[in-house]
């Protein structure tokens, strides 16, 4: 049975006690159904996974000491940023819960012309919460130890011009196929719109920042299948799934 795995935001050190956080004691306790003496594996986003044991489990509060630490988790050899045109709803969580899963470093939630959402005060901060939730938990399910950094959410062509670096954009039209492309140098932005795409203005204002249009096949992905069909081919021709 594989022991569960719970990210917790402090500082962690083998031998000491401390208390798991009231969302991830009511996790452990109501969802896991975890014991005390159960095992479980704490990480903090340092890289290190932290091998622990309950000792008391509430609906609110729970206790673990720290039995030892394993890692540090290899860095990738390809780190890929995912700019990405915000979605509605469901489409934005699986398209960010996939890409951590599938391994990016970076996540930026974009503000384009064909963006159908409109997040601003208290709701662009619940909804920056929520999916900031959504990576955390991808990250406890696929035994990821570094949580990617979710950026603030930004208009695209002021993105673009502090971007500097250029990247490739995920376009049916692209001139070339992406697995057509060059190898990545260590780090890669992908571009990729919302529901719709990115509209004529937006694919040259790209272009003219070092983008290079890329497509992915012959057919016309979704907002949530695109990122994840592209990110898996990108690590298994040049990232961390053809090692």
């Amino acid at each position: 049975m594989r022991i569960p795995r719970l990210y917790c935001a402090a500082p962690l050190s083998p031998g000491a006690l401390i208390p798991l956080p009231e969302a991830q004691a009511r996790h452990a306790a109501q969802v896991l159904r975890l014991q005390r003496g159960d095992p479980l594996i704490l990480f903090n986003g340092d890289g290190n996974e932290y091998p622990a044991r309950l000792l008391e489990a509430g609906r609110g509060a729970a206790q673990v000491r720290i039995e030892g630490c394993s890692g540090p988790e290899p860095l990738p050899p390809l780190a890929i940023q995912l700019a990405l045109g915000i979605a509605r709803g469901e489409r934005m969580d699986l398209a960010i819960q996939k890409a951590v899963e599938l391994g990016v470093t970076r996540i930026r939630p974009l503000v384009t012309r064909r963006v159908q959402v409109q997040l601003a005060g208290s709701r662009l901060e619940k909804r920056l919460e929520h999916w900031q939730g959504v990576i955390i938990a991808a990250c406890e399910q696929s035994g990821r130890c570094r949580v990617p950094v979710l950026e603030p959410v930004a208009e695209l062509d002021v993105w673009l011009s502090q971007q500097g670096s250029g990247g490739w954009l995920l376009d049916p039209q692209g001139e070339r196929a992406l697995t057509a492309m060059p190898a990545p140098a260590g780090e890669l932005t992908l571009l990729i719109g919302p529901e719709g795409g990115v509209d004529p203005a937006e694919r040259e204002l790209a272009r003219r920042y070092g983008f290079s249009e890329v497509r992915l096949g012959p057919r016309i992905l979704r907002v949530e299948t695109a990122p994840l069909a592209a990110i898996a081919v990108i690590q298994a021709l040049w990232g961390d799934l053809g090692a």
